[in-house]
């Protein structure tokens, strides 16, 4: 329970790191600060989708009626080599009044995944006839860090049910703490088509279809800058994830192998929420609630795992290839 708490924490500060230096932008204004938000957070919305959608399964064979199995699931997604996720191109055209200090009207900034740092930028305007400026650093990301991936951990539940049927449930106990408050649950259901055959009991495969639905619940507030004051500053972010998946494996007494293709779909949004007072430059205003971000993110993705079952103890781990890719380990007791 002490690493599903600690993991929760670690996977929804990815969401704040750095909000601090986010929250400056609205001295650019609020469609400045908007534009910017959606780019700097949307991948990590986008890994956090793929990293919820694994986990359902260990092996196609179902279990039987009454069989069940409790597990503890980690899940690691790795944005180590992508470079298209950890930076963006931030073209002066497209917003109002950002510039960058250096006289650059284009160049690659840090998402929230991100590890480019010293970037200036800056708003000017007249404020009663006077030209006004107000420079701040754009903010980095998790690599900065030396974190390249983005973690999610749960427990799972697993009951047999008749004719090939398994019903699953998935929960992270709510954690709350002075800045994080997350919690997640979710539901699928594995169907194990090998069932239906004459010889299932001397095949040594099974073929099954898995279905699974996670939703995530988080919130987060975060510290104050000096360019930008207000209360009640924070985040707050609803995650639903589907996915379907084809999954096949060997039917062996002590190690098994496993291998799925599917499809993930899942959508976030990200409510930026509290009052936001700009206190200095030429832009200075008060907004509330400001913005909501949404992000999608769906395609296909392919498996390969192992699982060792001992007894009443099994340990599976899986590897899946996907727009991000992601390493699962689950740990299992269970009886069938």
């Amino acid at each position: 329970m002490k690493y599903l708490f600690l993991t929760g924490i670690l996977f929804f500060s990815v969401a704040g790191f750095s909000q601090a230096n986010v929250n400056e932008l609205f001295a650019a204004g609020i469609n400045d600060a908007e534009k910017f938000s959606d780019s700097y957070f949307g991948p990590v919305s986008e890994g956090a989708i793929y990293s919820l959608s694994n986990g359902w399964y260990n092996s196609a064979d179902s279990k039987p009626l009454g069989g069940f199995e409790i597990s503890i699931i980690g899940n690691m997604t790795s944005f180590k080599n992508k470079e298209d996720k950890k930076t963006f191109v931030l073209n002066t055209a497209d917003y109002e009044n950002l510039q960058f200090v250096d006289g650059s009207t284009s160049k690659a900034v840090s998402t929230a995944l991100g590890d480019l740092e010293g970037i200036d930028v800056f708003v000017e305007g007249e404020v009663l006839g006077i030209t006004t400026r107000e420079e701040f650093e754009l903010p980095t990301g998790l690599a900065s860090e030396n974190i390249n991936f983005i973690p999610t951990a749960f427990l799972q539940l697993s009951v047999g049910l008749i004719k090939g049927m398994e019903v699953k449930a998935r929960f992270l106990p709510k954690i709350d703490t002075e800045d994080v408050a997350l919690g997640l649950y979710g539901v699928g259901l594995q169907y194990d088509f090998s069932k239906l055959l004459p010889a299932d009991k001397i095949l040594p495969i099974a073929l099954s279809a898995v279905a699974g639905y996670t939703h995530l619940n988080a919130s987060y507030d975060f510290t104050d800058s000096n360019i930008v004051d207000g209360s009640d500053q924070q985040i707050e972010v609803d995650m639903n994830v589907l996915t379907v998946q084809a999954v096949a494996s060997t039917k062996l007494p002590v190690i098994n192998f496993y291998g799925a293709i599917g499809y993930v779909s899942g959508k976030s949004t990200t409510d930026v929420l509290g009052t936001y007072q700009v206190q200095s430059g030429p832009f200075q205003e008060t907004y509330v609630d400001p913005f909501s971000l949404t992000r999608k993110a769906s395609g296909v993705s392919g498996t390969l795992g192992a699982k060792l079952k001992l007894g009443f103890f099994r340990l599976h781990a899986d590897y899946s290839l996907a727009e991000f890719n992601n390493l699962t380990v689950g740990i299992n007791f269970g009886f069938r």
